[in-house]
C-alpha cells in the first residue's frame, strides 16, 4: 500500500508536552468496529470492557538510553535500541560522519565505548569499556529518551523519569516507553479487578526503531527493526483459557499486541515465545492474538496507525482521528488514550 494514504493534518497543539494528572485522567476514545464513537476518561475503563476480558500490559523498564559524548572536537549523540550482549549494544547515532570503525566515544562520568561496526541501516554497534553493568553506566551518563516530537519541543527533566515510566515496569531494556500503559494507576487497577477484568503482563523492550519514520513510499518496502520479547508459558496459558471461556484479549499499547500477534498461531492459540520479533502489521492482516487494543494517537505515515488501520480498517482510522483532532484530544506518548473494540469475523466458521 501507498505509506501516503496513512498521511493526515495534525495541528502541534494537539501534541501532548506532558502528560495529565493524575494518570487517569487522561481521555478515552472508545471506536468500536461500527457505530458512533464515545467520548470517555480513562479511569471508566472497567465500563467499556467486559467480565471475563484480561489486559496485557507490558512491564518493560525503560532506561536512560540517550546518550551525548565526544570524540575528540566532534560531538556524538548516541540512542541505544537494542542490546547484543553484555558490553554491546546497537545505537543510533547523531553526527555519524565524524565516526570511524574503532573511534572511542568518551561520555559524561567516565563511561567510554568503541564503535565496532556501522551496520547496513546507519546505526552502530557500541562496546562500552569496564566491567560495571552497562545500567549502571548509563544511570551515571544517560538522559531519559524522549521521542523525537517532544525532545525538540523542550529538555528532558526530573519529572519525566517519573513521568515516562508504567506502573507496570519491572524489566529494564527498552528505550521507548509502553505508553499506553502510562495512563494505568493502581487505583483503576482495582477496580478492572472489582469488575471481574483481569491482566496479565508480558515483556517487549521497545527500540528507538519505533520512532523512526516510513522513507519508503510503499509498505512493501519498509523494514522494521528487531526488538526483543519473551511471553512465558504461565502466561499463553492463562491466555488461551481466557478466550477459551469467551473472553476477550485486550493488549495495552501497540508493543503488547505487536508481541502478541508474533506469539499466535492460524488457530489464534498464543505459544509461549522468547526472542526476536520485527512484526509489520498493515492493512490485510488476520489478526490471531488479540481482540482489541487499547493505544495512544499515533503520528502520521507511521507504522502505528498502519497497525490500527489493519485492526479496524483504513476508513474508521482516518474518521476516529478527525473526531480525535477536532475533539482536542491529546496525541502522541504523552497524550490521551483510544480503546478499538473491532467486529471479529471468525473465518473458520465460513467455511
Amino acid at each position: 500500500m501507498r505509506v501516503d494514504l496513512f498521511d493526515f493534518d495534525l495541528p502541534p497543539e494537539n501534541i501532548a508536552l506532558r502528560p495529565v494528572r493524575p494518570r487517569d485522567a487522561a481521555r478515552l476514545l472508545v471506536v468500536p468496529g461500527e457505530g458512533p464513537f464515545a467520548d470517555r476518561v480513562v479511569r471508566e475503563l472497567p465500563a467499556q470492557l467486559r467480565a471475563g476480558d484480561v489486559l496485557v500490559f507490558n512491564d518493560t523498564r525503560v532506561i536512560p538510553a540517550q546518550l551525548e559524548g565526544r570524540r575528540g572536537a566532534a560531538r556524538i549523540g548516541a540512542t541505544l535500541h537494542k542490546r547484543i550482549d553484555l558490553r554491546r549494544w546497537q545505537a543510533f547515532i547523531r553526527n555519524s560522519k565524524r565516526l570511524r570503525a574503532g573511534d572511542m566515544i568518551e561520555f559524561p562520568a567516565g563511561v567510554t565505548a568503541n564503535a565496532e561496526q556501522r551496520h547496513d541501516d546507519g546505526s552502530w554497534t557500541l562496546a562500552f569499556a569496564g566491567d560495571e553493568p552497562i545500567e549502571v553506566l548509563l544511570e551515571r551518563a544517560g538522559q531519559m529518551p524522549l521521542p523525537p516530537y517532544i525532545a525538540g519541543k523542550r529538555s528532558t527533566d526530573a519529572d519525566d523519569k517519573r513521568d515516562y515510566q508504567t506502573m507496570f515496569a519491572a524489566k529494564d531494556g527498552a528505550v521507548a516507553a509502553p505508553t499506553a500503559a502510562l495512563h494505568f494507576t493502581p487505583e483503576l487497577l482495582a477496580a478492572l479487578a472489582q469488575a471481574g477484568i483481569g491482566h496479565e503482563t508480558l515483556t517487549l523492550h521497545v527500540g528507538a526503531g519505533t520512532f523512526l519514520p516510513v522513507k519508503a513510499e510503499d509498505t512493501a518496502d519498509h523494514r522494521m527493526h528487531a526488538e526483543w520479547g519473551t511471553i512465558s508459558p504461565e502466561v499463553a496459558a492463562r491466555l488461551n483459557a481466557v478466550r477459551a471461556t469467551g473472553g476477550r484479549i485486550i493488549a495495552v499499547g501497540t508493543t503488547s499486541l505487536r508481541l502478541l500477534e508474533s506469539a499466535a498461531d492460524e488457530d489464534r492459540v498464543i505459544h509461549p515465545f522468547e526472542g526476536d520479533t520485527a512484526i509489520f502489521i498493515t492493512p490485510g492482516y488476520r489478526f490471531k492474538g488479540v481482540d482489541g487494543l487499547m493505544t495512544n494517537f499515533h503520528l502520521p505515515k507511521s507504522t502505528l496507525f498502519m497497525l490500527v488501520s489493519a485492526l479496524m480498517g483504513l476508513e474508521r482510522m482516518q474518521a476516529a482521528y478527525a473526531h480525535a483532532i477536532a475533539a482536542g484530544y491529546r496525541f502522541y506518548s504523552y497524550g490521551d488514550s483510544s480503546l478499538l473494540l473491532p467486529t471479529r469475523v471468525d473465518t473458520k466458521s465460513l467455511g
